[in-house]
C-alpha cells in the first residue's frame, strides 16, 4: 500500500473527502517525521517502533572505479517490528 492507496481507503472507509484525508495522513506523517528529526521515538502499540540510529563513518569502495572512499557518519530511521504484527505475519491472518 501507498500513501495515495492510504489516502483513498481512508476517505472511503471514514466518509471522509480526499482532502481531508490526505490532510490527516500527511499530518501524521509530518508528525512521525518532526519526532525523528529531533532525536525522538515514536511507538505504536501492537505494531511497532520507530527510532534514529547513529552510523559511525568508514571506508567504502566505488563499485565502478573500485577505489576506496570514506563515508561520512549519517543518521538513519529504524523500524523494530511489535510482537502482535510479528505473530500476525506469521500466522498468516
Amino acid at each position: 500500500m501507498n500513501k495515495s492507496e492510504l489516502v483513498d481507503a481512508l476517505s472511503k472507509r471514514d466518509g471522509l473527502t480526499e482532502k481531508q484525508a490526505a490532510d490527516v495522513v500527511g499530518l501524521i506523517f509530518k508528525g512521525f517525521s518532526d519526532q525523528l528529526k529531533n532525536g525522538g521515538r515514536i511507538e505504536i502499540r501492537g505494531f511497532g517502533s520507530f527510532v534514529v540510529r547513529d552510523y559511525g563513518s568508514y571506508t567504502g569502495r566505488n563499485p565502478k572505479t573500485g577505489g576506496t572512499i570514506q563515508v561520512d557518519s549519517k543518521k538513519l530511521p529504524f523500524f523494530k517490528v511489535g510482537k502482535e504484527l510479528k505473530e500476525r505475519v506469521n500466522s498468516g491472518k
